[in-house]
């Protein structure tokens, strides 16, 4: 894991979010790669990089100048911003590379050019509720990024004081297709070797309490867990306990497998990732399962 990716529409969100990449960046030797994207009006003839578009080609006859100059202005207070944001780094995690991209483009575009043209290895996003702010930064593209990124997405909406996990929460149903897994709980537990591991399982019914407790202890034996504590918690909905139980922790980090197809069992829906990693207190780590 050497490349971190941070999407930044500047807002509070996704400062915590730059924050906790930075320190994370600093702790396993990767580089930060910082992305804002602009949608310039049609008629700009601006790059953004500052030149004409199309190099040599013949200026646009209906191009506004006033939308030039906009975008000039625009670039410019973004470049300002977002070397304002590498002078922090540089003091937050000194030697922590950090490299930053501005594209012309819709945010989900530039996600996919990033995805195609740079091993990136994390996604780390700041990540809001759906409200009425004029941020382009919605929750809605934290649960498409959850729900589509070729790599683990962490969602961050509040600040870290220091991305130091000492308690780790891995909710599941722990059926036999959570032992997929495993391979990243392991990562991670392997970046935290003093974090807690919490082994959370959500249930409808008192009467289930057992037999998850059950299973909780199944999953524990089959992979060598040593050190866990086993919780069963009351909800009807699994992004409720999650978030509940998490909250009455403290829990530093939520880690939280996805799989978009459907058939498959209920802690693996992404439906289920996307609004806990939206809308939980601490950050939450979700992956894709092959």
């Amino acid at each position: 894991m050497k490349n971190i990716l941070v999407p930044t529409d500047f807002s509070a969100e996704s400062h915590h979010a730059f924050e906790v990449a930075v320190r994370l960046a600093a702790r396993i030797g990767g580089r930060v790669l910082l992305l804002h994207a602009i949608e310039l009006p049609e008629t700009a003839t601006f790059s953004t990089y500052g030149g004409p578009v199309g190099g040599t080609e013949l200026p646009n006859s209906s191009a506004d100048p006033m939308d030039d100059v906009f975008v000039v202005k625009l670039l410019q207070a973004t470049k300002n911003r977002l070397h304002r944001l590498l002078a922090e780094a540089a003091t937050l995690a000194p030697g922590v590379p950090v490299q930053e991209f501005v594209q012309a483009t819709r945010l989900s575009e530039a996600l996919t050019s990033m995805f195609t043209h740079q091993a990136i290895d994390l996604v780390v996003i700041g990540a809001q509720g759906h409200t009425a702010a004029e941020h382009f930064f919605f929750g809605s593209n934290t649960e498409r990024l959850v729900r589509t990124a070729p790599c683990p997405v962490l969602a961050v909406k509040h600040p870290v004081e220091a991305f130091e996990v000492q308690r780790l929460v891995f909710p599941s149903d722990f059926s036999a297709e959570a032992d997929r897994a495993v391979s990243e709980l392991r990562r991670v537990q392997a970046l935290f070797p003093g974090a807690v591991l919490h082994l959370l399982s959500v249930v409808a019914t008192a009467g289930q309490e057992e037999a998850a407790r059950e299973k909780i202890a199944a999953f524990a034996s089959r992979h060598q867990l040593r050190s866990y504590e086993a919780a069963v918690t009351l909800a009807d909905r699994p992004s409720e306990g999650i978030r509940r139980y998490a909250y009455q922790v403290q829990a530093d980090l939520v880690l939280l497998p996805t799989h978009g197809r459907t058939g498959l069992s209920r802690f693996l829906q992404a439906s289920i990732a996307e609004n806990v990693a939206t809308y939980a207190f601490p950050p939450v780590l979700t992956f894709q399962l092959n």
